[in-house]
C-alpha cells in the first residue's frame, strides 16, 4: 500500500503543470523581455533574387552533406586501403577476426593520417577565410576543390590511362595541365585507379598465402589424409607467418607509402 501511494503522488507531481525542479535541470523561467531565440521555418514565396541564391545554396549545402560518406571513400585514401585490408583478412582465411567494424575504423583513422595535409591546406585556404568573412561561397568551393584535386592528380601522374579514357568518352581534347581536366572526369578516373591499384596489393598479398595452402594441401593428400580440411592446418601457418613477419606494420608502411 505505501509503494502504491508513494507511486501515485510522483505521478502527480510529475503531472501538475508548472512544477520545476532546479535541483535537477537548473532552468529558471525566463524574465519578461528577455531575449530567446526563435526558429522561423515556414516556406513562403521568395521576395527577391537573393533569396532565391540563398535557397539554392542552402539546398546544395545539404546536398553535399548528404554526399559527404561517399566523398570520404570515393575521393580519398580510403578506398584503397579498406579494399587491402579486406584481401588481407580473405588471405588469411579469416572469418570473423578481425570485427570488419575495426578494419574500417583503422583504415578511417589511417586515411585520416594520409589526407591530413590535403585536409589542412582546405581548412587553411577555405573554409578558414570563409568563416572570418574574406571570401565568399564560390570562392571557398574553388579553394576547397583544388586540393582534392591535387591528391587525386598526383596518385595518377605516373599512369593517366584512366583519365584518356574518360576524356575520350566524353570526346574532350587532350588536356595539357590540370586545370584541363574536369572534377567529372577526374573523380571516376581515380576511382578505377584506385580500384586497380589496390587488387594490385591484393594479388601480391594472396602468392605467399597460396603457396602454403598448396603446400599443405599437397601434404595431406601424400598423407592420405584428404577428408581433413586443408584450410585446417593453413591457417594456424599463415597466421604464424603473418606475425613473424610483423605483417600489420609491414603493411600499413607499404600503404602509406604507396600514396608518396
Amino acid at each position: 500500500m505505501i509503494k502504491k501511494t508513494l507511486l501515485l503522488l510522483i505521478l502527480a507531481m510529475l503531472l501538475l503543470p508548472g512544477v520545476v525542479f532546479p535541483q535537477d535541470t537548473g532552468l529558471r523561467p525566463a524574465a519578461p523581455g528577455a531575449p530567446f531565440p526563435y526558429v522561423d521555418l515556414n516556406v513562403r514565396e521568395a521576395q527577391s533574387n537573393r533569396e532565391v541564391v540563398l535557397s539554392i545554396q542552402l539546398l546544395l549545402l545539404l546536398a553535399v552533406l548528404t554526399l559527404a560518406p561517399s566523398i570520404l571513400i570515393l575521393m580519398t585514401s580510403f578506398l584503397r586501403i579498406a579494399i587491402v585490408f579486406d584481401f588481407v583478412k580473405r588471405a588469411l582465411s579469416l572469418q570473423q577476426v578481425p570485427p570488419n567494424q575495426i578494419l574500417m575504423g583503422l583504415a578511417l583513422f589511417l586515411s585520416l593520417f594520409i589526407m591530413w595535409p590535403t585536409l589542412s591546406t582546405i581548412y587553411n585556404e577555405s573554409f578558414k577565410p570563409f568563416a572570418e568573412g574574406e571570401i565568399g561561397i564560390e570562392v571557398m568551393y574553388r579553394n576547397a576543390e583544388s586540393p582534392l584535386r591535387l591528391f587525386m592528380y598526383r596518385q595518377m601522374q605516373n599512369d593517366p590511362e584512366n583519365i584518356r579514357l574518360f576524356m575520350r568518352m566524353r570526346e574532350l581534347p587532350k588536356p595539357n595541365t590540370l586545370a584541363d581536366v574536369p572534377t567529372e572526369v577526374l573523380i571516376p578516373a581515380f576511382v578505377l585507379h584506385e580500384l586497380t591499384v589496390a587488387f594490385k596489393i591484393g594479388i601480391l598479398l594472396f602468392i605467399p598465402f597460396i603457396i602454403i595452402d598448396i603446400v599443405v594441401a599437397s601434404t595431406l593428400m601424400s598423407m592420405g589424409m584428404i577428408m581433413l580440411p586443408p584450410v585446417m592446418i593453413s591457417l594456424p601457418f599463415k597466421l604464424i607467418v603473418f606475425v613473424l613477419v610483423d605483417g600489420w606494420n609491414l603493411l600499413t608502411l607499404q600503404v602509406v607509402q604507396s600514396f608518396r
